[in-house]
Parts: C-alpha cells; structure tokens; sequence
C-alpha cells in the first residue's frame, strides 16, 4: 500500500529562514558601543586616577592606624588631596594583592607622587627595614622624608638635622654661620638602623662621612678656583641635578666655573626649580628667589641636594674645555656649545620634551 506521506527523489522543501530585522541589529551593534565605551571610559579613568595630584613636592604627615582597612585609607589619602581618586588607589592595591600588605605608621608623603609610589611606600614595611639610605641628589627635604619614612618619628627626624647638634665635627665649619641648613653636607650611603636607633646617630656618620670625603686635596682644588669649600659643595651639587653621566659631568662643571668667572649668570634650571620648591610651591623657572640663577647672578645661598663620588670629583676636576652652554637632550645626551645661537640650535634640534616643546 502507497505510503501516505511521499517526497519525491530529487525534490526538497527548504524551511524559511528566520530574518533578524535590522532595528536589532543596530540596537546589538549600539549595546557594544557602549560597553566598549565603557571600558576605555574606565581604563582612562583609572590611569588618570593614579597619577599624581600636582606637581607640588611639600611633604605631608600621613598616619596609616592599626586595623585601617585599604579603603579607609584610600579615603583618607583622598581627603588629604594626596591621591586623585580613591576608588582607583584600591583598585590597584588590590590588582596586586597588596591589600594585606599596609604597615601601621607615620609617613611622609607628597602631592607629586604617583598612587603607584606612595603604595609601595605604606606597603614597604618599617619594621624589616636594617639599613636607612641617603641617597645622591635628594634635598634636605626629601631626605626628611626618606627617614619618615624608614620608621622614624617626625619631630625627631626634624631635631636631627637641625646643624646646631653638629658643632662639634668639622664638617660644619664650611657652612656660612648665617646658613641654618644641613643642605648639601650629608654624604649618600646607607647607614645601619636598628630598633631603638636615634636618627641623629645616622646624620652624624653621614656628616662624618661627608668630612672624610672633604680632603685637603679637594679643599685646595676648590680654592684654586677661587671657592670656598663650601662654595664647591654648590657647585658639585648643580651638576649632581644637572648631568648624570661623569664624563659630561666634568664638561658641565667647566661651563658653570666659566661662567661663574666670566660674571655670567648660571643659568640653571634646577637652581631656579629648587628655590620654588623650597617657598612650597611647585617647580617654577620664573619663580623669583635667591636660588633662580636664571634671574640673579652668582651662586644660590646653599647646596640644592647631596652630591655624589663623581660630581663631587667633577667639580675638583672640570674638564679642560671652553664651553659656556648645554643642554641636556630627549635622547639622554648632553649636547655642549660655546655661543648662545649654537646651543639655541642644539635646544631647538635635540630638547623638545625635557624642554616643555
């Protein structure tokens, strides 16, 4: 008997496919913008969030109190405009499992550091720290800080570097009496600290250390260029902001004792940054202070930070050249030049970021 459902061979019946109208598909397409939208909306906001608050360098006190969750002090960083967004602060804390990791303390913290940096700083962990380092070319600021930092009190890392506990060493006899600072006289290295060490036991070795560096050798260098030892320590320091390399080190003190002799201004840029630094501000070539040798002539009234071995060596032993400019260049070069329109051809040539192009 016939089947009563019959296809014929070589005939088939597709089923109609279902269309998607093109009003979902727009809709889907929209719903991914905005989710892509999203996301680098977020990621912008989260870098922007880590960034630091200003360029302003003055230290602030932060105390992080036993059993303070991240986001209590996320929020109290915060408030204390230290960091741009809390919310950012703990979410990165916590992308590197470092939510556990905050040490109950006193800290000296600043506008001008990243979220990044002032984490690894409250993460750090006082209590294993065995060595307190001064390191090259930190201000007598920052080295406050630094020591802060590595578990000391604040009012007795401020009695430390106070110059008058140090009469005794001679190291102190090359500042100017009217000079209250210990500025440019504390020698990097890192000194031992132990539990019950006082601060002012590690300033003394780095001012004994600083002395023993100080020889009748570099003293008499230094007067054969007619400065006083003290007046050296300036000069050392400039170069220590200014130029990383020795070798360039020794050019660029050539060209500052030049034009020191010459009754050229300096013209230093970090000179002129560090007197702004010093009133509380941020860092500002136009700001006028006895440190701005882009606008008064001489040497500033003190060191600007510590010095190192070879800037230190620098400025005993410039180099034998003729060079009254240089510019440091984007590519890590210091590019040296003996009139103003070569070194302006060397700036326009080779500084365009470090140089605010």
């Amino acid at each position: 008997m016939p089947s009563r459902y019959h296809v014929s061979k070589g005939s088939s019946k597709s089923l109609p496919s279902a269309k998607i109208p093109n009003r979902i598909w727009w809709i889907l397409l929209g719903i991914i913008g905005l989710v892509v939208f999203g996301v680098v909306v977020s990621h912008n906001l989260y870098n922007n969030g880590l960034k630091p608050v200003s360029d302003s360098q003055a230290n602030q006190i932060f105390t992080v109190k036993s059993g303070s969750s991240v986001k209590q002090i996320a929020g109290g960083l915060e408030d204390d405009h230290l960091i741009r967004s809390a919310w950012a602060f703990q979410l990165y804390a916590h992308s590197k499992e470092l939510t556990d990791k905050f040490q109950t303390g006193t800290y000296a913290l600043s506008p001008s550091q990243s979220s990044q940096e002032i984490v690894a700083t409250l993460t750090r962990g006082k209590v294993a720290t065995k060595l307190v380092t001064i390191l090259p070319g930190r201000r007598i600021d920052q080295v406050r800080a630094d020591m802060i930092n590595a578990g000391f009190a604040p009012a007795a890392v401020d009695k430390a570097l106070d110059p008058s506990n140090y009469t005794d060493l001679p190291v102190i006899a090359f500042k100017p009496t009217n000079v209250n600072t210990l500025e440019g006289l504390l020698w990097p290295d890192s000194y031992l600290k132990q539990p019950d060490t006082d601060p002012a036991v590690i300033i003394r070795e780095s001012l004994v250390a600083m002395g023993q560096q100080l020889t009748p050798d570099v003293q008499a260098s230094f007067a054969s260029e007619g400065l006083t030892t003290y007046q050296g320590l300036i000069i050392a320091s400039i170069v220590t902001q200014e130029v990383s390399k020795p070798t360039d080190q020794a050019q660029a003190a050539q060209v500052f004792l030049s034009r020191l002799s010459g009754g050229m201004m300096l013209g230093s840029d970090v000179t002129a940054n560090y007197g702004a630094i010093a009133a509380g501000r941020a860092p500002d070539l136009n700001y006028d202070s006895p440190y701005n040798t882009l606008l008064h002539a001489g040497l500033p009234p003190t060191p600007i930070s510590t010095v190192t071995a070879s800037s230190l060596t620098a400025a005993t032993h410039p180099s034998a050249t003729s060079w009254l400019y240089f510019v440091a260049g984007d590519d890590g070069t210091t590019y040296f030049s003996k009139t103003l329109e070569e070194h302006q051809a060397l700036a326009d040539k080779y500084c365009h970021k470090l140089c605010g192009r």
